[in-house]
């Protein structure tokens, strides 16, 4: 064939669709739904791997969280000895590969109520912590300062409170600095205001709703709240030699033995990325799974519509084989109206898939659901084969025909 006779099946493809635009458009849906899905999951999930690679790269790429159980959640851990002070001491001393470290202690026991005159805010998060947190998180104050070791050690009631506490409970205050709240019926002298990182894709940071306090006066009025969470920021460029000797002295202060696996989980940036891509494939699987269903009933709506149109155009089958045309011009004829349909289909998912993008960062402007371009790729070879897969059979019965019996069908 040449390039006029493939351009001629085209055309003919096309008027098809054009000549049956009902029968076509729920022929093709299937194609389009799953077309589009493909693209919109993987969208999504691109900007959210977008969005949690750049906190983790502002919270900083070089930071180690150690904690007394893994990210999994087994049950089995929840025996296992809470991390101690002394155990992030130990590890400052003795690394030459860490840079600071600071320790985070989680509020058990009291309701987090935040409270100033009539103001009341129920969504805030309670931390105390050490007064190295702000190095090593990286974090911004935009008014007043952070508590600092005579704070801590005196147990002073001083906090640090986010950019969501504070337009909760000061909506029409300037300075907040001074003032004094109450937290869990404590009563607390802001000290400090967080400035808001970039919006993520929730529309609001975790430490926008945050409370830090001293982490030895969280102690004194919560003594049940004894979870602990060791932040080590390793030197610049050090953050393997940091990772095991952090590993190393934790072993010896909890006194695990050689052949026994640690009793502790340490995670990094890399370890974080790696865990939020093991359920974006999941997520992928599934989506995949959806779309393929779609593309299968999709393609099966193409071959019956495309063994009816070669029942309908029996009599045109045989004047054209009767004209000189060769059964390899009748299946490629068939099989391009077919392509061309699922092709149509798949340019009008991805269409469909980019609408949707736009409408989610309308709503969600801070999560960047920019379609990437190997899912409109993908999604337009799917389509188009499909078209092949599923053409192929009317079009090989087409060309099988006799042109004497098509001239005499009626």
């Amino acid at each position: 064939m040449n390039k006029n006779q493939y351009l001629e099946n085209i055309m003919m493809g096309l008027a098809s669709l054009r000549g049956h635009k009902l029968r076509s458009l729920l022929t093709i849906l299937g194609v389009i739904i799953g077309v589009m899905t493909v693209i919109v999951i993987a969208s999504l999930l691109t900007g959210m791997r977008q969005q949690i690679i750049s906190r983790i790269e502002e919270f900083g790429t070089d930071n180690i969280r150690a904690f007394h159980l893994s990210a999994t959640g087994d049950r089995r851990e929840w025996t296992r000895r809470r991390l101690r002070v002394e155990d992030a001491l130990a590890i400052k001393a003795g690394s030459d590969a860490v840079r600071e470290i600071t320790w985070e202690g989680v509020l058990f026991g009291l309701a987090p109520i935040i409270k100033y005159g009539s103001e009341t805010y129920k969504q805030g998060r309670i931390r105390g912590v050490s007064p190295t947190y702000v190095e090593v998180t990286k974090m911004i104050l935009s008014e007043g300062r952070f508590f600092g070791e005579a704070e801590d050690l005196r147990r002073a009631q001083v906090c640090v409170i986010g950019g969501s506490v504070v337009e909760a409970l000061f909506p029409n205050t300037g300075t907040v600095a001074g003032r004094t709240i109450q937290v869990g019926g404590h009563k607390f002298t802001v000290i400090g205001v967080l400035e808001k990182r970039k919006g993520s894709f929730t529309g609001e940071n975790s430490e926008d709703n945050i409370v830090l306090i001293p982490y030895r006066t969280l102690r004194k009025i919560s003594p049940r709240s004894d979870w602990l969470f060791i932040l080590i920021r390793a030197n610049q460029g050090q953050l393997g030699p940091a990772l095991d000797q952090t590993e190393a002295i934790l072993r010896r202060q909890r006194n695990v033995r050689f052949d026994k696996p640690n009793d502790f989980d340490l995670t990094t940036a890399d370890k974080l990325v790696e865990q939020f891509n093991a359920i974006t494939s999941s997520i992928g699987i599934i989506a995949i799974a959806i779309s393929g269903i779609a593309l299968l009933v999709g393609g099966i709506g193409v071959m019956n519509i495309m063994l009816v149109s070669v029942t309908e155009r029996t009599r045109e089958i045989g004047i054209r084989k009767a004209v000189g045309a060769k059964r390899q011009d009748i299946t490629f004829q068939f099989l391009f109206e077919a392509v061309t349909m699922t092709t149509v289909g798949g340019l009008f998912g991805i269409l469909l898939a980019i609408m949707v993008s736009c409408i989610i960062i309308l709503f969600l402007p801070s999560l960047p659901a920019q379609v990437p371009m190997w899912a409109v790729i993908t999604g337009f070879t799917v389509s188009l084969l499909v078209g092949v897969i599923f053409g192929v059979w009317p079009a090989v019965k087409a060309s099988r025909l006799n042109a004497i019996e098509c001239l005499h069908y009626e």
